[in-house]
């Protein structure tokens, strides 16, 4: 088997998280059983719908994170848009809509998009505090070594 330059390996690894969180928000919304494409009226927002929207994308972008690693924030915002489209796509081939359900028009569908992929965005944040133990760049005085900490050092040994 031929190795896999750090690029090559960067994007393999790219690629087993978006599809590692795809498939963890794909499963937990079909756990859950509601699907964000269809409109039922004032009754479409219910706490199930809530924890859909908000808490299922805010996981599957902590999972993205955490499989990928630093830089997971970046790609987390792909996992739930993937299953997103799909979705989408598969209710405009359906036939057999129940009486009084709609399916959204792109535009609304746009909204509830966005807010799906922020709530991944948080949990790709998440998961980087989680990995790194903090959030940002370290203080460059943890990091490195003045010159003069070298010379200091070697002195007094």
């Amino acid at each position: 088997m031929p190795k896999l330059s750090n690029k090559q390996m960067a994007f393999f690894m790219a690629l087993v998280a978006i599809s590692a969180g795809a498939l963890v928000n794909y499963v937990l919304e079909r756990m859950v059983g509601v699907r964000l494409e269809l409109f039922w009226g004032v009754s479409t927002f219910s706490p199930t719908w809530m924890l859909t929207v908000f808490v299922l994308p805010f996981i599957a972008g902590f999972v993205v994170s955490v499989v990928y690693g630093l830089g997971g924030k970046v790609l987390c915002y792909f996992a739930p848009l993937i299953p997103r489209i799909i979705s989408y796509i598969q209710m405009h081939n359906y036939q057999d809509m129940p009486e009084g359900v709609t399916v959204l028009p792109v535009y609304y569908w746009i909204l509830i998009v966005i807010l799906v992929v922020e709530a991944a965005a948080i949990g790709g944040v998440a998961g980087e505090i989680m990995i790194k133990k903090t959030y940002g760049r370290r203080p460059r005085h943890l990091l490195y070594k003045s010159s003069s900490d070298k010379k200091s050092g070697e002195s007094e040994s």
